[in-house]
């Protein structure tokens, strides 16, 4: 039986391990703050009050945490590189920038460990549904040695060498932020109009505008539920990745900045901790104007 340590139990993490778990590997879990990972020891997991203990005995390890520099601060200042057995494969399924990822990879090399940067997309419901979209980079051979974990959490696609699962992730993002954007406005438009915008939603899902942000985005908008399946600012991390990532490549994204800015507003405001899908409220703010009058669901008290 393969022992996993899986690192940061949060929004996408507990469903994850959860998978695992019930995919029949072994399960060392930690988080910071220890009682999130009660769920997962009431399923058969361990959990460790140190990260670096919890991957002491594992052939693979996992981190799903908010940011690079949270992960460079996990693998390289707590302790887990040095507690990590010779030969293990450490897989970054954060959202981190594409050249940090590339030098985790070298530095974890010359510590003897291979390394996978594995983002992943299709949030909280992807996560419990076992349907993510991973995309890695890193070796081949790494690649296929995860298959069976990557199985348990969804579709694996290998994209390349070290950086370009990141790489597919800032793609994926910049898709995602832009067409909330575009849905939120679209949705604004209808309903100022006079038209009821729930029909719009669902004529429109039967044409060349379908997708699944119109499909699920569009429904938490309608309903106004920005309950979290991911946050607005963990969405306003990765544009600034996108842009920073552009900006090092002499590009210019124009759409991605317009959208980079409405996020970083509607954060200023107070509202990073909504879903993604809650820039309609920006919007809003600034047309002083709603899309309907259905009380807001955001999960705080």
């Amino acid at each position: 039986m393969t022992t996993v340590a899986f690192l940061g139990i949060g929004l996408m993490g507990r469903p994850m391990a959860e998978n695992l778990l019930k995919a029949g590997f072994k399960l060392n879990v930690w988080n910071r703050t220890l009682s999130k990972t009660t769920p997962l020891t009431q399923l058969g997991a361990s959990a460790y009050a140190s990260a670096a203990d919890a991957v002491a005995d594992a052939e693979i390890v996992i981190t799903m945490l908010e940011n690079g520099p949270v992960v460079e601060q996990v693998l390289f200042n707590d302790g887990v590189a040095d507690s990590c057995r010779n030969g293990s494969l450490i897989i970054d399924m954060s959202s981190i920038p594409p050249e940090m990822a590339k030098h985790h990879a070298k530095r974890l090399s010359s510590l003897g460990m291979a390394y996978l940067d594995a983002p992943v997309s299709g949030g909280t419901v992807g996560a419990e549904q076992a349907t993510l979209a991973i995309m890695a980079g890193g070796g081949k051979a790494d690649f296929e040695r995860a298959q069976p974990l990557f199985q348990a959490l969804g579709k694996a696609t290998y994209i390349g060498p070290s950086g370009s699962g990141q790489l597919a992730k800032c793609a994926n993002q910049a898709i995602v932020g832009i067409t909330i954007g575009a849905v939120s406005e679209a949705l604004l438009l209808a309903a100022e109009g006079g038209a009821d915008p729930a029909a719009v939603r669902d004529a429109l899902m039967g044409g060349f505008a379908a997708s699944r942000i119109l499909e699920l985005h569009g429904e938490r908008m309608i309903e106004r539920n920005f309950v979290p399946g991911a946050t607005s600012r963990v969405q306003l991390k990765d544009l600034n990745t996108i842009l920073d990532t552009a900006d090092a490549e002499s590009l210019t994204l124009p759409l991605a900045k317009t959208v980079r800015d409405s996020y970083q507003a509607m954060i200023d405001n107070g509202l990073e901790e909504r879903d993604h899908s809650a820039l309609l409220l920006q919007l809003e703010a600034i047309n002083n104007t709603r899309l309907n009058d259905k009380p807001e669901r955001n999960g705080t008290a």
